[in-house]
């Protein structure tokens, strides 16, 4: 039930980097411009799945999993808005929670509860939010801040969602910059192609798209940003060196946090201190099967 599990989480990893069209069936030119075969080619002389961090990485299917298990707390096997309001320390607005549940950006099947969101759609959800700098990121939060599906973000869609933010930062008695202000900031960064309106296009273009989205709704990175160095800031966009994901970093650091927790309760209990890091990895398999075998028979037919 385990390998069944990690092979569903696999497909979705698939679609969410293959289909660039977001039409739930990939196309021999979306194959064939991806990394997808050559990833593939990689499992036959990689020993260590791990060290592939495409698609396969059991490491990133732990932390995926352990992520959505702490928020279905009923475990029902869905997250709804008050749950899914509790990830990272309520660090996103509610209303960018409120707009990833109108199915903007949903892609359950006909049988998916209403307001309710999947395992499936909660691996789309946490890659999305911990790397805004990959494509369908991108798209992604674009789709929950476009809120009439004109295409485009106004003024006033980003003042809707900047507006949350302030009321959060004076309820933690932080003076929040004018929205005027704050939006000069947003149009020198992004540089929009056409005056008073942001595109998808705009957003990928200026390879600041996470700074932009986390100003928006997430008022822990926003916060994080305001305080970096502005020259660190400057050499994010002209860095053209290949480097390990937002996503890959994200889940390597939750890993090894999610392991160490692990072994410490483990160690509480048995009163030992002897354990390795291969015990570690069977007591992690172990706890997954535990906790999985409904969650696959759920999600793998939707």
């Amino acid at each position: 039930m385990v390998l069944y599990l990690i092979f569903f989480q696999v497909i979705q990893r698939i679609f969410y980097i293959v289909n660039r069209s977001w039409s739930g069936k990939i196309s021999l030119i979306e194959l064939r411009k991806s990394n997808f075969l050559q990833t593939l080619a990689l499992l036959e002389e990689e020993e260590d799945i791990n060290q592939i961090t495409d698609y396969f990485s059991y490491e990133h299917f732990y932390v995926i999993y352990c992520k959505f298990w702490e928020l279905d707390t009923d475990h029902d096997l869905y997250i709804n808005q008050s749950d899914l309001a509790r990830y990272n320390d309520q660090a996103l607005s509610n209303r960018i929670i409120e707009r990833i549940f109108t199915g903007a950006v949903l892609r359950g099947s006909q049988e998916q509860k209403e307001n309710q969101m999947s395992y499936a759609d909660f691996v789309w959800f946490l890659i999305s939010e911990e790397d805004k700098r990959c494509l369908t990121s991108i798209e992604y939060w674009f789709r929950c801040m476009d809120l009439d599906g004109d295409g485009t973000l106004s003024m006033y869609e980003l003042e809707y969602f900047y507006e949350e933010q302030c009321e959060r930062m004076e309820s933690m008695g932080i003076e929040p910059l004018p929205f005027h202000d704050l939006l000069c900031q947003m149009l020198d960064l992004v540089k929009p192609e056409y005056e008073g309106r942001i595109t998808l296009g705009d957003l990928k273009r200026c390879r600041m798209a996470h700074v932009f989205y986390n100003t928006f709704f997430n008022l822990e990175k926003y916060l994080d940003n305001e305080q970096r160095d502005p020259f660190a800031v400057q050499k994010d966009i002209e860095n053209d060196s290949p480097e390990p994901s937002d996503w890959d970093r994200y889940a390597a650091e939750e890993y090894e946090i999610l392991v160490a927790e692990e072994s410490g309760s483990v160690q509480l209990q048995e009163g030992s201190f002897e354990d390795d890091y291969e015990t570690d990895e069977l007591l992690s398999m172990s706890e997954i099967e535990e906790k999985s075998d409904n969650l696959v028979v759920s999600h793998v037919s939707a």
